[in-house]
């Protein structure tokens, strides 16, 4: 079944999730560097040197101005949306943030420092990109969804998780068996594609 999504464009679908550059639609992605942009002179201190960034740098024209940018290692990622101007062709560039409010300002102070530090230093630093401690439980979520897309029975899932032998054993032994912990993984996997995708998008838990 198609379903709208959340891109602002879509990617190629042969790259892989580390290769693949997403942009998502600004309503699902709060940290949005909104920047205006022009050209400038290389040696100025405060000017941004594209060539910097360009390992990462992946520029979307924008439907009717600006560009889509992002920067990213596969790992992490800083997400720039440009409303006047442009990045790429550009040897070095003056931005303009445009932040507006407090909460505003306080959901861009992250991506601010890692763009900063990203230019300044040529590298994604670690005590600025802090590791999700919920990955692992998605990455999980993710895997059963494709399972049970491809076909695979919950029991097929609890096999590939737990091994054929603990299955056999304890797949309805208590009242945290297999098939317990199995069906809850689906149920969690059905909610996540049916839209809970967008409250994590947004920070939500």
């Amino acid at each position: 079944m198609r379903r709208p999504g959340g891109l602002t464009f879509a990617e190629d679908p042969v790259r892989d999730a580390r290769s693949a550059r997403i942009l998502w639609h600004a309503s699902l992605d709060p940290g949005i560097l909104d920047v205006d942009v022009e050209p400038a002179d290389p040696a100025h201190p405060e000017s941004l040197i594209v060539a910097r960034l360009a390992p990462w740098l992946t520029c979307v024209p924008g439907r009717v101005a600006g560009e889509h940018a992002v920067l990213s290692n596969g790992d992490h990622r800083i997400r720039l949306d440009v409303l006047s101007g442009n990045l790429s062709g550009q040897e070095a560039v003056m931005l303009s943030f445009r932040i507006s409010g407090i909460a505003g300002a306080e959901r861009r102070l992250v991506p601010l420092r890692q763009l900063v530090s990203l230019h300044r230093h040529g590298r994604f630093g670690r005590s600025l990109f802090p590791a999700e401690p919920r990955m692992k439980r998605w990455l999980t979520t993710l895997r059963v969804h494709d399972a049970i897309v491809s076909g695979a029975s919950h029991q097929d899932i609890g096999i590939a998780f737990y091994g054929t032998e603990r299955v056999a054993s304890g797949w309805d032994t208590g009242s945290d068996s297999l098939r317990s912990r199995v069906r809850r993984l689906a149920s969690e996997a059905a909610r996540m594609t049916a839209g809970g995708w967008r409250r994590l998008m947004r920070g939500g838990g």
